[in-house]
């Protein structure tokens, strides 16, 4: 097998006239003793025409390609049982490997199932009414079943990334997302995908068990757990010799209840700053420049750069997204962004956030391994105190940065609304003054047009990753106290999206025997 790289027009459909003549030159033989070729990756490439870049692998005739292969879901009903807590990506894709090793997945998810969460969602968005086990980070597929779906680590260090993105296919997905540079899935599609996968957890014998909060855990004398939840005011105790603790990162009771209990936690530098809104035709004309067409794929960006020792980089772009309200409990106020499949909204949002190291907060270190947690959530209580509802503090990108307040707001595809705010003020000084260089920084040295007072900032954005990280052992994946407890995923601190958070729960249920 050979892989070679053709480049064509955006608009025009690949061919055999295109193909055969390079991989028959690449493979040394006649175009006619060309077997199969197929596109293993697609990318963008707008630096001059606007080109997709293929890479194509393709074999001489007699030869075949090696397929992957996933491995066989076992039936577990009667099998050994280990309880996983948290249904997003980590716990999920945990419980799928579970199965393939024979072993018996218990899912205690605090929220509802994929579905009936969306009522709560909508609640927050038009009455801000939180529902503290049930909103945008909480339910069945975590936060990033609504935000986009992402897919973008293509890393192998952290496992076989074939492993989730061939089962996300068969439970659903494109199967586009195999072959693109950036692939997602979209907010509209993915909750069938999350429910697909659901069914076969439970078909295969596994369990699942919303409105499951958990309030304890508990190591036996005899090495065994008893994990406690509480769901409409019940109790209920499961039991088992292994728990995958896969609870994302806004469990805050979780780092709690680790905390009080004496179980060692950590203070982690996590990332905040706001959501930054354009729209996205003037997006689409920077990236593009000035050669977009309706049929090209909707324009998205990404930048890092440090600023006074500290990175500032965009986080999660959406591009023809929306932005939501991602508080989970009252008296707080978090955005985050999402698109659809289709990505055709008129806004373009992004997190453009700052490093906040636990350094930086030396007025929080009387919280221990709590105090980047303590950071965030005053920052999220004093944008909600600000603005007195859910509505977002906002500003236009050129007043922010020049220290004065906006006359008036451009429209936003913020559902709950905006409030005029001085966020060069409300803002964390260490925070805002990095923003303040970066704007002007991207839009005259990385795309020309970007720092402008059509662009809108709104806060916050704080739930980039999890300021706590839960240390465990490198080689087991175990807490580095209690043996059996696989802290796992973004909430334990070791990944940062759906695609790293699945592969750790992968590499935490494969620990497990």
């Amino acid at each position: 097998m050979k892989e070679i790289e053709i480049a064509k027009k955006i608009g025009k459909e690949l061919t055999d006239e295109d193909v055969l003549p390079v991989v028959a030159k690449a493979l040394g033989v006649k175009p006619s003793m060309v077997g199969e070729w197929r596109v293993v990756r697609r990318s963008v490439d707008a630096r001059q025409d606007v080109l997709y870049r293929y890479r194509i692998a393709a074999v001489r005739k007699g030869e075949q390609f090696e397929e992957y292969h996933l491995d066989e879901y076992q039936q577990v009903s009667d099998a050994k049982p280990v309880i996983v807590i948290g249904a997003g990506p980590a716990g999920m894709f945990a419980s799928l490997r579970l199965l393939m090793n024979g072993l018996k997945p218990i899912v205690l998810e605090r929220g509802k199932d994929v579905h009936a969460r969306k009522a709560d969602m909508a609640k927050l968005s038009t009455l801000g009414e939180v529902n503290p086990d049930s909103n945008y980070c909480f339910g069945e597929g975590g936060a990033g079943t609504f935000s986009d779906g992402k897919l973008f680590t293509r890393s192998s260090k952290r496992g076989d990334i074939r492993e989730v993105l061939h089962q996300l296919v068969l439970f659903g997905a494109d199967p586009d997302i195999l072959v693109s540079a950036h692939p997602h899935i979209g907010s509209d599609k993915l909750p069938t995908v999350v429910e697909n996968i659901r069914k076969c957890i439970i078909e295969h014998g596994g369990e699942y068990h919303f409105d499951s909060r958990v309030t304890d855990i508990e190591k036996r004398p005899d090495g065994s757990f008893a994990v406690t939840v509480n769901g409409d005011g019940v109790s209920e105790t499961f039991s088992a010799e292994n728990v995958i603790l896969a609870t994302g990162h806004s469990a805050r009771d979780i780092y709690e209840m680790f905390n009080n209990k004496g179980w060692t936690i950590e203070a982690k530098g996590f990332a905040l700053g706001v959501r930054v809104e354009h729209p996205q035709w003037l997006i689409n004309k920077i990236q593009y420049h000035g050669k977009y067409q309706p049929f090209m794929p909707t324009a998205e960006y990404s930048f890092v750069t440090q600023i006074e020792g500290r990175g500032v980089f965009s986080f999660c772009m959406c591009p023809g997204g929306i932005l939501v309200p991602s508080a989970t409990a009252p008296g707080e106020l978090v955005l985050n962004g999402m698109s659809n499949s289709a990505r055709n909204s008129k806004w373009a949002n992004a997190g453009v956030v700052v490093s906040v190291e636990p350094e930086d907060l030396p007025s929080y270190s009387k919280f221990g391994p709590l105090a980047a947690l303590e950071f965030q959530k005053d920052v999220e209580r004093s944008m909600y105190d600000f603005s007195g509802s859910i509505k977002a503090p906002a500003q236009r990108m050129m007043d922010f940065c020049r220290r004065i307040p906006s006359k008036d707001l451009p429209q936003s595809s913020y559902h709950p609304g905006t409030v005029n705010a001085p966020l060069h003020e409300l803002l964390p000084e260490n925070v805002a003054l990095r923003l303040k260089y970066a704007f002007p920084y991207v839009g005259n040295k990385l795309m020309h047009g970007y720092y402008t007072n059509d662009a809108l900032l709104l806060g916050v954005e704080s739930r980039t990753s999890s300021p706590v990280r839960i240390p465990r052992n490198p080689e087991t994946l175990e807490h580095v106290q209690i043996s059996g407890l696989y802290p796992c995923g973004e909430g334990a601190g070791y990944a940062g999206g759906i695609v790293s958070s699945a592969l750790d729960g992968i590499n935490c249920a494969a620990k497990i025997r």
